[in-house]
């Protein structure tokens, strides 16, 4: 089989795959996992004993899939500096270890968190696929790369809210307008400091405080972001008083947050 095998720790597919931050990392099997981003289609495969299988080159995993993965940074650290009075994050952590922050797309992942406002996460990742079909370039069979601003922008409302977008539309449009004639450059923004990254991306028409935060860590990989959502809020009320002791972690509270979502999420019922 053609790719490579590299030796990784801390990185699950499944887990990243359901943890929230990406729509476009699909499991294709019990241990593997296909994820469309900047024009690529990538297949995964875990082989057991942290070996994890990569259907490209050796140059393509260099330059595009060892950044997406943050694979430079070691998460077993950030796991290792949480107060062992902390249950609820320590065993939060355990069972999320896996969880790594993708290094995304600005646009994409801006385009994406203004759907997901008031959806689930398969809903999100449908109305992001029904996008990519409508005006993405095909990179294979049924697989379409996410749209460019102008193509977006190019979209009206009613094509927009066929795509399951809702009262969504009107936003996705505005932000995908104003990326494509050069008010916004969500590229360029990567160099913002963080106060003004945030600033920038709430003046975007239908961006609050927690998609920008999103953004802010799943996009820009800003690890300091901490979004709130009815999940962390819930965690914050039941087991720290109403707010997360943020200022503990300094600079990286937002891979925290990853591991307690996901765990509220899929643990929740066990």
């Amino acid at each position: 089989m053609n790719g490579m095998i590299k030796q990784i720790g801390n990185l699950d597919l499944r887990q990243i795959a359901e943890s929230g931050q990406c729509f476009r990392m699909r499991m294709t099997g019990e241990k593997s996992a296909k994820v469309t981003a900047f024009g690529k289609v990538l297949e995964l495969k875990d082989e057991g004993n942290g070996e994890i299988w990569f259907s490209c080159s050796e140059k393509e995993f260099n330059s595009i899939w060892y950044d997406y993965f943050d694979l430079e940074t070691d998460y077993a650290g950030y796991i290792d500096s949480i107060d062992p009075a902390d249950r609820f994050l320590t065993e939060a952590a355990k069972y999320g270890h896996g969880i790594r922050i993708l290094r995304q797309d600005p646009f994409e992942t801006l385009i994406s968190f203004i759907i997901s406002q008031r959806k689930n996460i398969p809903a999100i990742q449908s109305a992001v696929e029904k996008l990519c079909w409508v005006c993405g370039e095909k990179i294979s069979e049924d697989i379409y790369s996410f749209p460019s601003p102008k193509a977006i922008a190019g979209l009206s409302e009613k094509e927009l809210s066929e795509c399951s977008l809702g009262y969504r539309a009107p936003y996705v449009r505005e932000a995908a307008r104003r990326a494509a004639c050069g008010e916004i450059d969500p590229e360029a923004m990567r160099k913002l400091p963080d106060a003004e990254l945030f600033d920038e991306l709430v003046s975007i028409y239908g961006v609050g405080k927690k998609i920008a935060n999103c953004v802010m860590l799943f996009a820009y990989h800003r690890i300091a972001a901490f979004p709130e959502d009815v999940w962390i809020r819930r965690i914050e009320d039941t087991y720290y008083g109403g707010e997360f002791p943020v200022s503990e972690y300094p600079g990286y509270a937002g891979v925290l947050q990853q591991y307690m979502f996901f765990y509220a999420r899929t643990f929740r019922d066990k």
